[in-house]
């Protein structure tokens, strides 16, 4: 087991006495954030002691496994391929967690835009992207469950000009993974 250097271990008791105290707002606040990101990992590295799900929820409400067209590997551009798949939805559909896990991250790059990743059990990650918006409350460390809304389907990213539709992306911690094989219908709504 790696030992905390003492210098990271002296600032972590002088932030969090900082805040007991009232010494300062902002070092109660870095204090907050940084023990927020600690127990996140904590739970992390609980999950990946687990076995990772065999199945897991179709992500899109009202969208059924057998409406994908599988995009796996398809060529995307000239230097690569796609990772995922992506199902397509009215825009504003919502997008549900397909397991259960912790918001490893919500935020924006150019490919994916507006994003969501998810772990799960065994360490996967799950990356629903193109989202035209965030589920309102969703915070990075929330844990969430197959009924836990993330966002909705959108056009962000690359996919502007494309119909709307969720990247969805499975990450094992050997690499990418296609997750058509693994997702299974929701029961419908009555």
């Amino acid at each position: 087991m790696k030992k905390v250097p003492l210098a990271v271990l002296l600032l972590f008791i002088f932030l969090a006495l900082g805040s007991a105290t009232g010494i300062t707002t902002s070092a109660g606040k870095f204090a907050d954030r940084l023990a927020g990101k600690l127990r996140l990992y904590v739970h992390v590295a609980q999950l990946y002691t687990k076995d990772p799900d065999e199945q897991i929820a179709m992500p899109v409400k009202d969208v059924s496994k057998s409406q994908i067209a599988d995009t796996w590997q398809a060529p995307r551009g000239n230097d690569r391929q796609h990772q995922g798949q992506d199902i397509f939805a009215p825009q504003g559909t919502p997008v549900l967690s397909a397991t259960e896990g912790y918001i490893a991250n919500i935020g924006e790059n150019s490919l994916g835009g507006q994003t969501v990743s998810v772990v799960g059990a065994g360490g996967r990650l799950y990356y629903y992207a193109h989202l035209d918006s965030y589920a309102p409350g969703i915070a990075e460390g929330d844990w969430v469950t197959p009924q836990t809304e993330l966002g909705h389907v959108g056009t962000t990213g690359n996919a502007a000009g494309t119909p709307p539709h969720l990247h969805f992306g499975v990450y094992a911690p050997g690499g990418a993974m296609n997750p058509l094989p693994l997702l299974t219908d929701r029961p419908k709504e009555p």
